[in-house]
């Protein structure tokens, strides 16, 4: 396509259903508001559900909210129930939610924070309503990945909850690169489906929340380049929305800002780091995320 992609070309969304997790604030939040301005019925999957009706107040159009903690297997378990009781169908399960750089914590069930939330938790979310969207044609799963793939990432096979020893940054390297991982594995699986899609997008850098846990060290130099280096949330929003709506995206793709460095700019088609593409590992990292989680996808082994 010509030209810039931008919020007036996603489609008519009336009479689909789409699940934003991580929608209350930022870049969840505004692909939620602007999936609604085009007519879908959106659900805000949120950790904190006040926090949640104050976003949805904020959005016009069908909006609900849904309680969702992405650090518990539990509350996953029960958030999915929920949503297969209120949604025969799904059309959008937009994977968005995430945390970044945080100090060494545990989730619920024991998992390395950053890993647990942004990788097992989607991991589990997705094989828990996948059926839900497997019989919808033009349905996606859409997973956020970030540039810090790149960055000292690795899937640490031998120490995946950092347990010897933790870098924060590393560890959420280590959960970008495994959210790629997880789409190009789960797209192939999918494959002789023929209804569903998995795709995978990054925002560039953006101007929201998720880097209130960036190191003191780095703090002041990014609050002061902050102009210079990002951009906003809405505009961040905008690879998710291309990845989810643009009936042109293909499975296994992945879609990011489109000027030099992929840090700011127009959604367009970006490629990932080599190690992102190396298939045993995927299938390794399938594995152990079905053993971690205790959940298992509908969907037959991918041959290659």
């Amino acid at each position: 396509m010509s030209g810039n992609w931008t919020e007036q070309h996603i489609p008519d969304q009336h009479g689909r259903v789409a699940i934003v997790t991580g929608a209350n604030t930022g870049l969840g939040f505004e692909t939620a508001r602007m999936l609604a301005a085009r007519g879908a019925a959106v659900v805000l999957a949120v950790r904190n559900i006040e926090k949640g009706r104050q976003a949805a107040a904020r959005i016009t159009g069908d909006v609900t909210v849904q309680a969702l903690d992405l650090t518990s297997l539990d509350s996953i378990r029960s958030a999915a129930a929920d949503l297969r009781a209120a949604h025969p169908r799904i059309d959008l399960l937009i994977n968005n939610a995430g945390v970044m750089y945080t100090p060494r914590q545990t989730t619920a069930d024991g998992f390395e924070l950053q890993f647990g939330t942004n990788h097992l938790g989607h991991f589990a979310l997705t094989g828990l309503l996948l059926d839900r969207l497997l019989p919808v044609p033009g349905s996606r799963v859409v997973t956020v990945s970030s540039t810090g793939h790149r960055i000292r990432a690795a899937i640490h096979f031998d120490d995946l909850q950092w347990e010897r020893s933790y870098s924060r940054m590393a560890a959420y390297g280590q959960s970008k690169l495994a959210n790629l991982m997880f789409t190009y594995e789960l797209q192939r699986r999918l494959a002789s489906h023929g209804t569903t899609v998995a795709v995978a997008a990054h925002p560039g850098v953006s101007n929201t929340e998720l880097v209130r846990n960036t190191p003191t060290v780095l703090r002041l130099p990014i609050t002061r380049l902050a102009p210079l280096l990002t951009q906003s949330a809405d505009m961040g929003a905008l690879p998710t929305l291309r990845a989810a709506t643009d009936p042109a995206v293909v499975g296994g793709q992945y879609y990011g800002p489109g000027n030099r460095g992929e840090i700011r700019g127009y959604p367009k088609l970006v490629t990932s780091s080599p190690d992102s593409h190396d298939r045993a590992a995927q299938q390794r990292l399938w594995t152990v995320s079905e053993e971690l989680t205790g959940v298992t996808f509908p969907l037959h082994r991918a041959v290659w």
